[in-house]
This record gives C-alpha cells, structure tokens and sequence, in this order.
C-alpha cells in the first residue's frame, strides 16, 4: 500500500470516529490533526459521503455530517414459537437473522456479538415471562448497535422477588456483582457481568429504573424514573466495529491464577448500595454490598462517586467481614482520603475471634437465579 493511500485511509478512519462529536467542525478539525487543507478534507468528505457512510445537511459553512446507517433493521418474534420448537433457539436467530446483516467484521468483534446477541436473547426466552421479544440492529461505519426487549415481568423486579431483596436497586446491585442466578441448574450467572464488561456501552432498562455501563469507566450508574416505567426489560448493546478487544481478554481481567482459571474476581461498585443522597454509614448497609462476595477469591470494592463512609458500615466489611473471610482478598479502588482512613481505622480494630450470629443481606447463593 503506497503511503499516499494509507494517509488517505487514515484521514477517512478519523473522519468516521470523530465526526459525531464534531458534526459541524469535521473538516476543520481533521486538516488540523494532519495538517491538510481544507479542500483536501472535503474530497474525502465527499467520498464519504457518496460511499453513504456519511449524509451531510446545510450548505457551505452551515454544512453538517454525521454517520449515515448502513443497516436498520428490527424483527419481533413469539416466544411461543420457541417454546413449541425442538430446533429453533437463540443460536438460530444468530446464524439466520442477525449475523448476515453484520457483513464483514473481525473474528474478535462477531465473536462479542455472537456471545452478547444470544446471551441476551436466551435471557428474554428464558426468565423473561413475556410473549414477545423484540430486537433491533443499527449499524454505521463506526460502529453497531442492537436492541433486544420483552414484554415480560422485568429483569429487576423478577430478581428482587425472588430473591426478597430490598428493591429493584438492590437486584442491580446483585448483577453488577456477577453470579446471580436463580436457576443454578442451567445457568452460570456470569452472562450480564461478562456482557456489560465487553462492550462500549450496556445499558438495561426495567421497570423504574436505567443500569448503565460504559467499557472503561467502573462507574456503573443506576438512574430512576419517576413516570413512565418500561414493561418488560430492554437491553442495548454498542461496540465498535473495529475493536481490538476479545472476550478471552474479558474473560481473563476476572479469572485469578490458580489452575482452575474460573470467575474468581469481581468488582463491586458501592455507591449502588447509596439511595438518593444517603451516606453508607450502616451495618446493614455493608452486609449489601458484602452479599455473596464471599463466592469470589478477589473482591475490588470501587468507591468512585462515595464521598464519606461511617465507622460500622466499614468495621462490618473491612474488620468483621474481612477477619471471617481471611482467604478472600479484598481490595479497594477509586476511594477519597476521607474514606480510606474510616477503612484504614477499621482494619487496625482488634479481630474477630467468633462466628457470632450473621445477619443475611441476600438469600444464599443456591436460592439464586440468573435473569
């Protein structure tokens, strides 16, 4: 490849990743990162452009670009016919429907898709209690997106009932930990954790309440809804096309050293256990965040977005818990001064020499199931 094509392919790509965020600035801000001219850029905007990998609106200086999709496509099935059938499953849907509108992409990228896509799917066939679900594919040059909904129960409210947790908060909570399932006998619990690990963005929405997570950035964020609440649960998933990323290297990020190379590491985002502008001062607020780490080797507690945390809540995690539990390792991230010296305090207490009567803040986790 000459040099001259490769710079134009370079220019083309960073054309296509940034012209989102600059719709009315594209040209400029690419003959400043190559140092080009403006007229130069244009060519390649116009190529772009007739390739439809772009659409442009306005003239002249008003002229605006964004990434046009190269597919849109949605398709609702019955669960019913699922039910009913001896061969038609998620893997089908995959192979038939989803993949062929993919096109050409890296092996490391479809095999995201393929885990994402059929988790989600088989999740909303299996434990959504609905009658359809609904799927919906975006794709532009940059990147691809895929909704999938039901119209069933609701991912978080099914947890919690299940489970006689707190509330819907509380089953967010739960998943972000990893391992949750209510039907141990079929599923892992590891399909969410690993999902909203792989991709750019994941995002549920059920009932009352959005879980978002962004690769990247350990700040799960949970946002309620006064009105409006979604029936059933949806999910959307966003990866670039181009990703370097593989689910071994995922999957490696939360497996420890020994031999079994299982998921043995998770992280728990703590401020999840925070209502409104509650501080985390209680016991009872601790054994939350601490339900069923105790099925792990290696907890990292992410204290990003915790301000202040009281002496029981972290004596009950960092000397109680931590004195009962010495073969797990419990690490701490993302924690202001203020919060390290209550842990730090709570550490240095004398240990615990008895089991003492335990307070369950989740069911065990045999009682548990997978959504």
């Amino acid at each position: 490849m000459s040099r001259v094509r490769s710079r134009g392919e370079d220019v083309r790509k960073y054309i296509i990743e940034n012209v989102e965020q600059f719709p009315n600035d594209i040209s400029k801000k690419t003959a400043q990162r190559f140092g080009i001219s403006r007229q130069a850029v244009n060519k390649h905007l116009r190529r772009l452009t007739d390739e439809k990998a772009l659409s442009e609106t306005g003239e002249t200086r008003s002229r605006a670009y964004k990434l046009a999709p190269l597919v849109e496509w949605q398709k609702t099935y019955s669960i019913a016919d699922f039910r009913d059938s001896q061969v038609l499953g998620e893997d089908v849907v995959w192979r038939d429907d989803v993949q062929p509108l993919l096109g050409q992409m890296p092996d490391n990228v479809m095999n995201i898709w393929n885990h994402g896509f059929t988790e989600m799917f088989n999740n909303a066939l299996d434990h959504s209690a609905g009658s359809k679900i609904h799927v919906r594919v975006k794709k532009t040059a940059a990147t691809t997106e895929m909704a999938i909904g039901d119209d069933g129960v609701g991912i978080f409210k099914k947890i919690q009932a299940e489970l006689g947790l707190l509330d819907e908060r509380h089953a967010v909570l739960e998943l972000a930990k990893g391992k949750l399932t209510t039907d141990p006998a079929n599923h892992s619990g590891e399909g969410i954790f690993f999902c909203s690990r792989v991709f750019d963005e994941y995002d549920i929405l059920s009932g009352g309440v959005f879980f978002s997570h962004e690769f990247g950035d350990e700040k799960d964020w949970i946002l309620e809804r006064d009105k409006l609440e979604q029936r059933g649960t949806l999910v959307w998933l966003k990866l670039h096309n181009h990703t370097a990323r593989t689910m071994r290297k995922i999957y490696d990020q939360f497996t420890g050293d020994d031999d079994d190379h299982g998921f043995n590491k998770t992280v728990v985002p703590v401020r999840l256990a925070k209502y409104g502008n509650d501080q985390l001062v209680s016991r009872s607020q601790a054994k939350r965040v601490i339900a069923r780490v105790e099925l792990f080797k290696i907890v990292i507690f992410d204290f990003s977005g915790v301000e202040f945390i009281g002496q029981a809540f972290a004596d009950e995690m960092f000397r109680v818990f931590a004195n009962r539990h010495p073969e797990i390792a419990l690490e701490v991230v993302h924690a202001n001064s203020a919060v390290k010296r209550m842990i730090d305090r709570a550490k240095s207490g004398p240990a615990v020499t008895g089991e003492g009567p335990k307070e369950s803040a989740a069911p065990s986790a045999g009682e548990e199931k997978s959504a």
